[in-house]
């Protein structure tokens, strides 16, 4: 990947600089720690162990400067890492993330999601290192109501489920911080700059998550198992992993450089990526045919029935938005997990060359 030039990328900030990536062994954050990894940075996780095998991490291989695995909710663990590895920057993608599992258990997401976010903020305030922090939040923070064009960041924070309301607090959280702490100069002077970052459902290779639908469907296509598709009319925003990713690191871009984009931000398909649930089953049917469907009519917990980001903002005031359309990323994301089944071979590198390339020619600043 470095013959793509991948170090150059954001400005080149990261290359040489210390960054942490809290949830690194998870889907997102394994993404992440790659991209981090190819732009040169000095690269730290904080994190569980994967709870699924094959893991995405474990799968990339990444040398990284320090694998900590720890948990959010312990206090000490964490300021010790901080202290160990003393990061620039922080990247918190570390959470309880799944909406059923909330249901059964709305304690531990609470205390991973509000607790561990507490924690991880109180490491940062000593930690003389830091400068910019950027917190991964989700599209599911707004409070359920008819949003033409999709919800703004202006829009009221809600929750039905203990998931969203836990990522909604700690929206709350991290306003609370940056108003209180990181926003006013310390004793040394310095300020941190804190983002948050909400995106709709992420699709994309590496991704085997319980109770998520691309990775139910390429187990039911691997075991020849019907897939029990519970809410086909739910409609959602897909968008490849690496889409919000950009933003992620355009926002630590900005914060390093002392720009005033320490707020909230959406991040995004584009619109004909805006589907129902059996929209997407319908297509990835069409790349990988050998995949049953039944449908689950038994009750269901209670999920939003709709969700739509109005990406305005971040298109105006950042130069960010989504490269690939709804089509490319059904593509690949197929692609993804058809090499890995028929040949065991790992697209991650590939598939992240191919984004870059792509963002490169439709004129996106952060790759050119």
């Amino acid at each position: 990947m470095e013959a793509v030039g991948l170090s150059a990328l954001f400005g080149g900030v990261y290359s040489g600089r210390r960054v942490l990536v809290t949830g690194h062994t998870g889907f997102k954050g394994s993404w992440l720690s790659l991209w981090l990894h190819s732009l040169g940075a000095n690269v730290a996780g904080l994190a569980l162990d994967p709870e699924q095998s094959p893991s995405h991490w474990q799968q990339l291989a990444l040398p990284v400067a320090m694998d900590a695995r720890r948990d959010l909710r312990d206090p000490n663990a964490v300021q010790q890492a901080l202290e160990q590895f003393q990061p620039e920057v922080v990247f918190h993608l570390a959470a309880q993330a799944l909406v059923r599992r909330s249901y059964r258990d709305p304690a531990a997401t609470f205390a991973a999601n509000v607790g561990g976010l507490v924690n991880l903020f109180e490491a940062v305030r000593s930690c003389a290192s830091v400068r910019a922090v950027v917190n991964a939040t989700t599209d599911k923070v707004y409070e359920s109501q008819v949003a033409p064009g999709g919800y703004r960041e202006t829009d009221p924070l809600g929750g039905h489920d203990p998931y969203s309301a836990s990522k909604a607090c700690a929206e709350i959280v991290s306003a609370s911080y940056r108003l209180s702490f990181f926003s006013q100069p310390d004793s040394a002077g310095r300020r941190i700059g804190l983002a948050t970052a909400r995106s709709g459902n992420v699709v994309g290779g590496g991704d085997w998550a319980e109770d998520r639908l691309v990775p139910d469907l390429v187990r039911a296509a691997m075991t020849g198992t019907p897939l029990m598709l519970r809410n086909p009319r739910a409609t959602r925003p897909w968008q490849h992993v690496l889409e919000p990713l950009s933003g992620y690191l355009l926002l630590g871009q900005k914060l390093l450089a002392g720009e005033s984009v320490d707020q909230a931000w959406n991040f995004g398909p584009p619109a004909d990526a805006t589907m129902e649930v059996g929209e997407v089953v319908r297509r990835l049917q069409e790349q990988w045919p050998s995949f049953e469907v039944t449908h689950d009519h038994r009750p269901q917990p209670h999920e939003a029935a709709l969700l739509a980001l109005d990406c305005t903002k971040s298109q105006e005031r950042l130069g960010w938005r989504p490269v690939w359309d709804a089509d490319t990323t059904l593509q690949r994301t197929v692609d993804w997990y058809r090499a890995m089944d028929q040949d065991g071979e790992l697209l991650s590198r590939a598939d992240l060359a191919a984004y870059v390339g792509d963002a490169r020619r439709a004129g996106l600043a952060w790759a050119t």
